[in-house]
């Protein structure tokens, strides 16, 4: 279980005359208040998307402005309390996870798109504004925002960019600082400062850059400028099947060593092909040990070219199927399954883990099988579905929540192959962040000075170490730093 940072005894015996504080300063829209402090009110913001770890916090502020949310920090900086932004509470690393004492600035009413400027290819949008709801707001104009993280239905794209959220498609179009523009930052004293623009570069510094991914440790992040592209002329999957894991991660190292670089090339195993039939009965081959899904974009000319080398590569490691979309509607039947293979899995084990490390596309073959060793050894199944072609694992362990054992287990199960990642060139993180999940593996790939150095950026923006607390960072080194 994650150590946790004991409450401050001065806030919560202050907590009435802090939501009345609150309350003062974000009083709502008349329909309903802008502060939460009743427990039953607060049990959906006690957990996120990382549903092992619960801790209800002392209160939720749901402000409707950037200067509400200055206005909030303001004043839990003046006196001591600490912060934890929210968005959708989709993170799979508990990067919104509360603490006893702690506020949570959930940001899901500021959901207004407020520009699109369809010549230089931009809209400015609050961050509570769902990813997909970019797409949806410019696609009638023939545009889309290019990443697409599987929770892109409900994550809202201020949690994307403090997370620097990815998808299927990043292969070819990037994670969200490569379609990330300009900000509105909100410090924790409460300054609102603009960082970026609409335009592809700033002069000075990447404050930009710090900033995508900082999980919610340098400040709070209230409206995005984000690139929006030109949709393709069309796009086309195949599904290719194989008789392993590891031969699969042979052709998906072949693919991108060709230099074919399509839009999406997605991994399935066994356990999580027969999980996600069962669920969306997409037509897939139960006889495979792992699947491969490919998909490219282009003219039809292209399409067909692009799709007939990637058959020509696959070919060479003996596939089961290989079956290549004719229409918009079979490719559509393929990715159905994958895009609901998180809930697929969840309809066959009551709990799992979904871990998130990150590889060099070379170690693939060697780094299934170890996940397939280390899964007998711990007697935990476990389902492989991820991004393949950047590296990207997101191996789901399947466990019970009421079993401490079965959880302890799994959580052991899941350093180990975060440390494996590590091991052989990659990253304990690809898309999910560190949150609580890792926070105490960040000795596994970073030095004591790196890691001071990360601390100093984080004192700088934050010398009390009030935004996010007992996140990314291990936590006596958080106690040194606090204190």
């Amino acid at each position: 279980m994650i150590r946790q940072p004991e409450p401050k005894p001065e806030v919560l015996a202050r907590r009435e005359e802090i939501l009345a504080a609150l309350a003062a300063l974000v009083p709502g829209n008349g329909l309903s208040g802008g502060v939460i402090g009743e427990p039953l009110r607060l049990k959906p913001y006690e957990t996120d998307g990382l549903t092992a770890y619960r801790q209800p916090p002392l209160a939720v502020v749901l402000p409707e402005t950037t200067e509400q949310v200055a206005a909030v920090l303001r004043y839990c900086h003046a006196h001591g309390i600490r912060v934890v932004p929210r968005g959708a509470g989709t993170s799979l690393s508990g990067g919104a996870l509360p603490l006893a004492d702690s506020v949570v600035i959930g940001l899901m009413r500021m959901n207004r798109v407020l520009e699109i400027d369809f010549d230089d290819r931009l809209a400015v949008v609050e961050a509570g504004v769902t990813n997909l709801g970019i797409t949806g707001a410019v696609q009638g104009e023939g545009f889309f925002y290019a990443p697409d993280p599987s929770s892109q239905l409900a994550c809202m794209i201020g949690g994307n960019v403090m997370m620097n959220s990815g998808g299927a498609h990043c292969l070819k179009y990037g994670v969200t600082a490569n379609n990330l523009l300009g900000v509105t930052f909100v410090t924790v004293e409460g300054e609102v400062i603009r960082i970026g623009g609409e335009h592809l570069d700033a002069a000075g510094y990447d404050w930009l850059g710090l900033i995508t991914g900082s999980e919610g440790q340098l400040g709070i992040v209230t409206e995005v400028t984000v690139r929006i592209l030109r949709g393709p002329e069309g796009a086309r999957a195949m599904l290719a099947a194989f008789r392993s894991a590891e031969v699969a991660g042979q052709a998906v190292d072949a693919i991108i060593g060709s230099g074919v670089i399509p839009v999406a090339l997605e991994f399935m195993d066994r356990p999580c092909i027969h999980a996600c039939e069962a669920f969306a009965h997409a037509g897939y081959p139960l006889d495979a040990e792992a699947m491969l899904i490919i998909e490219v974009e282009g003219s039809a000319e292209e399409q067909d070219r692009l799709l007939g080398r990637i058959r020509e590569t696959c070919e060479r490691f003996d596939p089961i199927s290989l079956r290549v979309a004719s229409t918009l509607e079979e490719s559509v039947a393929i990715w159905k399954g994958r895009k609901g293979a998180f809930g697929a899995v969840g309809r066959i084990s009551p709990d799992y883990l979904c871990m998130d490390g990150t590889i060099p596309t070379g170690e693939l073959p060697h780094v299934l099988r170890r996940i397939g060793e280390m899964s007998e050894a711990c007697g935990l199944k476990v389902a492989n579905v991820f991004h393949a072609g950047d590296g990207n694992l997101h191996p789901l362990i399947m466990f019970d929540a009421n079993d401490p054992a079965s959880f302890h287990a799994a959580e052991k199960f899941g350093a180990d192959i975060l440390k494996l990642c590590v091991e052989v060139g990659g990253c304990l993180t690809g898309e999910h962040g560190v949150g609580v999940e890792k926070r105490d593996l960040m000795t596994v790939q970073f030095t004591p000075r790196e890691l001071d150095q990360q601390r100093l950026i984080k004192s700088a923006f934050d010398p009390d170490w009030l935004l996010n607390p007992s996140k990314v960072f291990p936590l006596p080194e958080l106690r040194v730093a606090a204190e």
